[in-house]
């Protein structure tokens, strides 16, 4: 659009006569339009005038008596509501103050090659003027670094037993490994298995379900990195116990009569630090729980963060 034709826009479309216009359509009459707006009579009168002008269309039908819109004038009552609206909706956004500060904040490994990243664009895209520190490690980590104060905000499996934070969503825990693996059932051969280092959740979860069952095991990998993780796994070095809708591109759940035991569910959650309740901390968190939402798979609220 030329600038000229905007400025012909801004010209019909002046809110400030719009109001007027609507104020009269409403009550029926100048006089009491101008009640309303706490303005003189003469003023609303001219407002609807120079609205008619720049229109080039008549609004009211006047007379002594009474005071009727035209067909044009039905017509614009719906545009003036719309203007308005608009109008009200861009002041509303730009009136509010910009979030600024800085999140530290974890994520678990399980998040780093699937959902983090659009997470994480998002955010920036939304609040460009927070700074973000991010941290990605194991959930047992993260939790402790959050109960020290280095860490504002952490997103991770829950320790099993625990019901802090807010739960974001519960997982099945599977045992995944590359598309041609191929498990060994025989039970008296060792299970390679792929872990992650103490103190991580999916470890202790892997090695008391083997011990249950009296499965023995070796382990084939170790890493604390997901990518670490995956690049053994797709090697085929053996087994991993991960959450089945976050499993990495390229592996796969291993078929159910493999004769592993069941590892049950885990729990994601949303932790804030204690005492924390900064705006920045705060929109991040949002938009954690929003992604979630955009998944239509939320998991069911327990309360608060904290």
């Amino acid at each position: 659009m030329k600038d000229d034709d905007r400025t012909k826009l801004d010209r019909m479309f002046d809110p400030v006569q719009l109001r007027s216009f609507l104020a009269v359509a409403q009550t029926g009459g100048f006089t009491r339009a101008a009640q309303r707006l706490g303005v003189r009579q003469s003023t609303v009168s001219q407002h609807v005038r120079r609205l008619e002008q720049a229109a080039g269309r008549q609004l009211f039908l006047r007379d002594t008596h009474s005071v009727e819109l035209t067909g044009e004038g039905e017509a614009m009552v719906g545009f003036a509501r719309s203007i308005l609206d608009a109008h009200e909706q861009a002041a509303d956004h730009f009136a509010r103050t910009q979030v600024r500060g800085r999140v530290r904040f974890g994520a678990s490994e399980d998040f780093v090659l699937t959902e983090l990243p659009q997470i994480l664009r998002a955010f920036r895209r939304s609040n460009p003027h927070v700074d973000l520190e991010l941290t990605v490690g194991l959930s047992g980590i993260l939790h402790e670094q959050l109960a020290d104060g280095r860490l504002d905000l952490v997103l991770a499996k829950r320790p099993d037993g625990s019901s802090g934070g807010r739960l974001v969503r519960r997982d099945r825990l599977v045992w995944i490994g590359a598309p041609d693996y191929r498990h060994d059932p025989d039970p008296a051969h060792p299970l390679p298995l792929l872990l992650f280092p103490p103190p991580s959740i999916t470890r202790a979860r892997a090695l008391a379900a083997l011990e249950r069952v009296g499965r023995p095991w070796r382990i084939a990998c170790t890493s604390g990195s997901l990518s670490g993780m995956t690049a053994a796994a797709l090697a085929g070095l053996g087994v991993m116990v991960h959450s089945r809708r976050l499993v990495p591109t390229g592996l796969r759940v291993l078929p159910e009569p493999t004769g592993l035991p069941e590892l049950g569910d885990t729990e994601f959650a949303l932790t804030t630090g204690r005492g924390t309740t900064r705006n920045a901390v705060r929109a991040l968190a949002a938009a954690v729980l929003a992604d979630e939402e955009r998944l239509h798979q939320p998991g069911p609220p327990t309360g608060l963060m904290g």
